[in-house]
């Protein structure tokens, strides 16, 4: 079975979770609606992405 040799150190150990931290979702103001939107991402309300309809939406 393994078995660590030495303990982790605490500032080692932290050092390695320094990347572990989410990160904010980048949002923006959607052109005609103005509400906000992910980029890169179909808006599911209006069906639109990079300014035309790709999905059709059911009223």
């Amino acid at each position: 079975m393994a078995v660590p040799k030495r303990k982790t150190s605490k500032s080692r150990r932290d050092q390695r979770r320094a990347h572990h931290a989410l990160t904010a979702v980048n949002w923006v103001e959607d052109q005609n609606t103005g509400e906000p939107v992910r980029r890169h991402h179909v808006d599911l309300k209006t069906g639109m992405y990079k300014g035309r309809q790709v999905i059709e939406v059911a009223d």
